[in-house]
């Protein structure tokens, strides 16, 4: 469906029910799939044949809404997972291994920034992070001989930076590693990367695409546009045979597709993050939606940011939306039609005032979630990001006062009611 608008692939994209099925995607509830032979069998274990044999590696429910998503993005192959960090994880670790070096924007979502500092640097995976703001110059010299990849995010979480994602894919490129970026807040709706050259995009489907909060969830979508044969030395499980699959070259043998595959037949074969198809068909029933939710996300938090930013107890508001801030301009080149529902700001007074006011709230809930349909508010330097230190976080644009408010779909004017009133107690 990629000549349609992406109105019509929110609702129909994906799946194209034949005469007699389903109309809405069914839910494949099932670990396994019966053949009649062997040699079937086999072959499907060979990737031989394309089918499916195990839901760990691939399922109808899920590959559907996979589908939907890469229809979305732009892309050629995606893959569901279980989690947004699983995609995280995933994208890296598919071309990363021990020894190698990744470079990170330093303005990204805490559990992220811990995965690559942390996590994979127990897996033997270096990494340097950069702040979002530096030259293209710069940047350039934090590239080594093992680096394979650059990532971000086009709307960081919480800071609400945006990235400059040509300076980020030109710099990549000049150095022969793709460019990895989380679509999670903008949503294809309001930001398609693949446009502004990211070569493969990741998501936290948690987040707006679900937009109801009933199922974690992430994806991987590989815009098909990097050459790992170009630069075969540095992607050799990609361009040289794979011994746990009979020697099959992925690059030659799926193409464009080799990337996902190898993730599929490789990560999802050994490490299992896969998602329930339960949880994917919620997935596609949010994402119908998607197109309508993502303007009424925007245009509230734009109402709430330009409200909160002439409010006396205000100390500042973040907001990319917001004429005058920091990243406006960046907004209005990659999200020309809007960023997002998520405000970040500061209530004069600090950490305490924050706690009082976040209390104080009776519409708005205190959760741990971010971007769906109801409106939300955390404290990330005590929650997602308090695994960080405090130059960690002044690096990724948390401070301690800092606010970060989801705004839902309900009626703005109840919202601000109830923001002015926890602001007065």
């Amino acid at each position: 469906m990629s000549n349609y608008n992406i109105d019509t692939i929110c609702v129909q994209g994906g799946y194209e029910p034949k005469n007699g099925e389903p109309r809405v995607v069914p839910i494949v509830q099932s670990t396994t799939f019966k053949y009649e032979s062997s040699k079937q069998m086999g072959d499907l274990f060979d990737l031989k044949e394309s089918g499916y044999f195990y839901t760990r590696l691939a399922n109808p429910t899920n590959d559907a809404i996979a589908r939907k998503i890469c229809e979305l993005e732009g892309g050629v192959a995606a893959i569901l997972t279980s989690s947004g960090q699983a995609a995280n994880f995933f994208a890296i670790f598919n071309i990363a291994n021990a020894g190698d070096h990744v470079i990170a924007s330093s303005a990204i979502y805490g559990g992220t920034y811990n995965l690559i500092a942390n996590t994979m640097k127990s897996m033997g995976i270096e990494s340097t992070f950069v702040d979002p703001d530096i030259s293209a110059e710069e940047l350039a010299t934090k590239f080594k001989p093992n680096t394979k990849l650059v990532f971000g995010e086009t709307i960081a979480n919480p800071s609400l930076k945006v990235l400059d994602i040509e300076k980020f894919a030109k710099v990549a490129h000049e150095h022969g590693v793709p460019l990895i970026v989380d679509n999670t807040f903008p949503t294809p709706v309001f930001c398609r990367p693949f446009e502004w050259g990211v070569d493969i995009v990741v998501h936290s489907t948690t987040k707006y695409m679900d937009g109801s909060a009933n199922a974690v969830g992430g994806a991987v979508v590989d815009s098909g546009n990097f050459d790992w044969e170009k630069y075969g030395d540095k992607f050799k499980s990609l361009t040289t045979p794979d011994e746990t699959y009979h020697g099959v070259v992925y690059t030659k043998t799926f193409g464009k597709a080799a990337y996902i595959t190898k993730m599929t037949t490789n990560l999802m074969r050994d490490l299992g993050a896969i998602p329930s198809p339960q949880n994917s068909f919620y997935l596609g029933i949010g994402l119908e939606s998607l197109h309508l939710r993502m303007p009424k996300h925007y245009e509230n938090a734009l109402a709430i940011a330009k409200h909160l930013k002439n409010h006396p107890k205000v100390s500042w508001v973040s907001f990319p939306g917001l004429e005058g801030d920091s990243q406006y301009e960046l907004a209005k080149k990659y999200l020309p039609n809007g960023s997002c529902g998520v405000i970040s700001f500061g209530i004069a007074g600090g950490r305490e005032a924050a706690v009082k006011f976040m209390d104080a709230l009776k519409l708005v809930a205190i959760v741990t979630h971010v971007a769906d349909a109801r409106t939300c508010v955390l404290h990330p330097a005590s929650t997602t990001h308090r695994q960080m230190n405090d130059d960690e976080l002044i690096a990724a644009g948390v401070s301690p006062d800092l606010i970060r408010m989801s705004v839902g779909i309900e009626d703005v004017g109840d919202l601000i009611a109830d923001i002015d009133q926890a602001l007065e107690k």
